[in-house]
C-alpha cells in the first residue's frame, strides 16, 4: 500500500484487503477450474456475492460502499483476486466497468433498476465498445443509434465483449448523428443476439454482440445525445489503473511460485536461490513487482480526487505494470525450468493470463502515444 496520501482511511482499506484475501483463500481450491472456463463459474459468483466486495463498484446511493467509486479500493481488490483467479478478478472488475457510465449519467429509472443488482452481483454488467474494425480507434465504430418518434433504434455488431452471453445489460457505444452516444441495452431485448468466440489462450467470458433493429426507450440513452465519449473516458479514467493492480497481483503470485521452487529445488549441491544467475532473476522480478506497485497505488490515490486528470498517469501505470508482469512471469518460468512448463500448473496459467494484460483496456503501443503527447505538452 505504498504511495498512500494522508486522506486515505488506512483501517477501511485494510479491512477491504482482508476481505479480498479471505475470498481468495476460499476460492483457491477451484480457481484453476474457474480460470479454464469460458462461462461464469457459479462457485466464484456465489463466493464473490457473499463477500459483498462488488459493493465497491457502484456508488453508495445505489447499494455501494462509498459515495463514489474509489479507484484505490478497486485496485486493492483486483490485486488480491488476480493473484488467485483471473475469473474472479474479471467478474469483479466488469461490474464496475460495465456500470460506471450508467451510474454517472443514466436515467434515475435505469440506475434504480440496475445498480443495486450490480452491487449485489444479482445482475452482471458489460461494456460494449469494440467492433470487428474498431479496437483502439473507437471513433471508427459503425454501430448506429437512430431516433424514431419517441423511441431509439440500435443496429450494429460489437466484438470481443467481456461478459457477452452472461451479462444482464450492455452499456453500448454507438454513432448518433455526428456524435457518439451511450445506451443501456437489457440483454433480453428483442433483436439482441450473442455469438461465442473461439476459446482464447487464457479462457475468458467473452463473445460478439449483435444488435438488429433493437428498439429502446429514449430514457435508455446515457447522458446527452452525441456525448457518449466523455462517459467512456470517465470509465477508463476510473478503471484503467486497476488493470495495473491486477498485473501487480499476477506478477506477485508468479514470483511467490518461483521463490518457493528456488528455495526447495537443489542443484550443484545447494538451493537454486543461492545460485548467482537465479538470484539475479529473483531480485529483478521483485524490483519489477514493487516498482509497479508503487506507481499503481500512487496513481490510484491521485485518481480518487479527479480520475480524468490522472488518465495519462493511469496509462503509465497500466503500461509499466502489465509489461513488468510479462517479464516477471517469463523469468519465473525460466527459474522453474521444466516445472514451469507443466500444463495446468499455476505458473503456466499465470503465464497465459499475463499476455492479455498488455492488450485490453488500451494496448501498450497506443497508450505510449498518449503518454508521449502529454509529456511533450508539459515540458517547457
Amino acid at each position: 500500500m505504498s504511495g498512500v496520501d494522508s486522506e486515505l482511511n488506512r483501517a477501511e482499506y485494510s479491512d477491504l484487503r482482508q476481505r479480498a484475501a479471505r475470498l481468495a483463500e476460499e476460492i483457491e481450491p477451484y480457481a484453476a477450474q474457474a480460470d479454464a472456463s469460458s462461462v461464469v463459474h457459479e462457485g466464484i459468483r456465489r463466493a464473490l456475492a457473499a463477500s459483498e466486495l462488488t459493493r465497491v463498484t457502484v456508488p453508495a446511493a445505489y447499494g455501494g460502499r462509498a459515495p463514489s467509486v474509489d479507484p484505490y479500493a478497486i485496485c486493492l481488490v483486483r490485486e488480491v483476486l488476480m493473484g488467485t483467479s483471473c475469473a474472479a478478478d474479471s467478474l469483479f472488475a466488469m461490474q464496475g466497468i460495465g456500470s460506471f457510465a450508467l451510474a454517472a449519467g443514466g436515467s434515475e429509472e435505469d440506475r434504480t433498476r440496475w445498480l443495486p443488482r450490480v452491487a449485489a452481483l444479482e445482475s452482471l454488467a458489460a461494456l460494449a465498445l469494440t467492433e470487428p474494425e474498431a479496437g483502439s480507434d473507437l471513433k471508427a465504430i459503425t454501430t448506429r443509434l437512430t431516433v424514431h418518434g419517441e423511441d431509439l433504434t440500435l443496429d450494429g455488431h460489437k466484438s470481443f465483449i467481456s461478459n457477452a452471453g452472461a451479462a444482464d445489460f450492455y452499456t453500448t457505444l454507438a454513432r448518433e448523428g455526428d456524435g457518439y452516444s451511450l445506451v443501456v441495452v437489457p440483454a433480453d431485448t428483442p433483436g439482441v443476439r450473442i455469438e461465442p468466440l473461439p476459446e482464447l489462450s487464457a479462457p475468458h467470458v467473452i463473445g460478439d454482440v449483435y444488435f438488429h433493429e433493437v428498439t429502446l426507450p429514449a430514457s435508455a440513452r446515457i447522458g446527452a445525445p452525441g456525448h457518449g465519449f466523455p462517459l467512456v473516458l470517465a470509465t477508463l479514467a476510473t478503471f484503467r489503473v486497476s488493470v495495473a493492480a491486477a498485473a501487480v497481483g499476477l506478477a506477485d503470485a508468479a514470483l511467490r511460485e518461483a521463490v518457493r521452487h528456488a528455495r526447495t529445488r537443489h542443484q550443484f549441491g545447494r538451493p537454486l536461490a543461492e545460485l548467482g544467475p537465479v538470484a539475479g532473476l529473483l531480485a529483478d522480478s521483485w524490483i519489477d513487482v514493487e516498482s509497479s506497485r508503487l506507481l499503481t497505488y500512487d496513481t490510484a490515490a491521485r485518481a480518487r480526487h479527479d480520475p480524468l486528470a490522472e488518465l495519462d498517469r493511469s496509462s503509465m501505470a497500466k503500461v509499466a505494470a502489465s509489461e513488468a508482469a510479462g517479464r516477471v512471469v517469463d523469468r519465473c518460468v525460466q527459474i522453474m525450468g521444466r516445472w514451469g512448463l507443466v500444463r495446468g500448473s499455476k505458473i503456466e496459467r499465470l503465464q497465459r493470463q499475463a499476455r492479455p494484460l498488455r492488450i485490453y483496456e488500451g494496448a501498450t503501443e497506443v497508450l505510449r502515444l498518449g503518454i508521449a503527447k502529454r509529456l511533450c505538452r508539459e515540458v517547457p
